[in-house]
């Protein structure tokens, strides 16, 4: 049976790093989050998103995203998540975050490959002993014009690099209708708060059951 990956990230690619960022700069850094998820479980994700929104007393009708959570509500997704992890293991939530300022000039020259790369380290070791995975990411991506190469890319180090048989099904969707989009909205915006805002109580909760990487630190 196939297995999901929701997919996000928060930050952007841009390289104005001699401004503040949200005033004429850009992020410091990147974050992409994911989770891997049964597709039998994935109601499990849509729960937690459920419970978010009672919590918030938001519109169900409405996206609420994760810049909109403050510290208690993030802290309350947390650990919900925390626990949902702990007792189905085979759930795996994780992410990779860069330094946008450490990286070399040269590879800011194609974001696009950094961003592949970025997946890659993030994705692919815990994927290839799955037959089939759909690939769930919002088609709002920063880089979802450059679609087809990530797919043909990470395909590629699957079958020759890594000797797997695993075939990746990408799924372009629109996280207003997939609720599991707005789930890995909001990890992701509570991982990369930690690094961009200092914000580190709601990932404190969190990392024990977050497989977090980081890249050019």
């Amino acid at each position: 049976m196939a297995v999901n990956i929701y997919l996000d990230e928060s930050g952007d690619l841009g390289w104005i790093l001699n401004k503040p960022y949200r005033n004429g700069g850009s992020s410091r850094y990147l974050t992409i989050a994911y989770v891997i998820c049964p597709q039998e479980k994935k109601h499990l994700l849509k729960r937690i998103v459920r419970k978010v929104y009672n919590r918030t007393k938001t519109d169900p009708k409405k996206e609420l995203k994760g810049s909109s959570l403050n510290v208690s509500h993030k802290i309350f997704l947390a650990e919900k998540v925390r626990k949902l992890i702990s007792m189905n293991p085979d759930i795996k939530l994780g992410s990779i975050t860069v330094n946008k300022s450490k990286v070399q000039q040269h590879i800011r020259e194609d974001s696009n490959k950094l961003y592949n790369y970025m997946i890659k380290l993030a994705i692919l070791d815990s994927i290839k002993q799955e037959p089939i995975v759909n690939l769930i990411r919002d088609n709002k991506t920063i880089k979802v014009k450059s679609g087809n190469s990530l797919i043909d890319y990470l395909q590629t180090v699957l079958w020759f690099d890594l000797n797997s048989k695993t075939q990746i099904i990408d799924i372009p969707s629109d996280s207003k209708q997939v609720q599991n989009l707005i789930f890995i909205d909001w990890i992701n915006n509570l991982i990369w708060g930690n690094y961009e805002d200092n914000n580190s109580e709601p990932y404190q909760r969190l990392k024990s059951v977050l497989d977090s990487k980081k890249l050019f630190f």
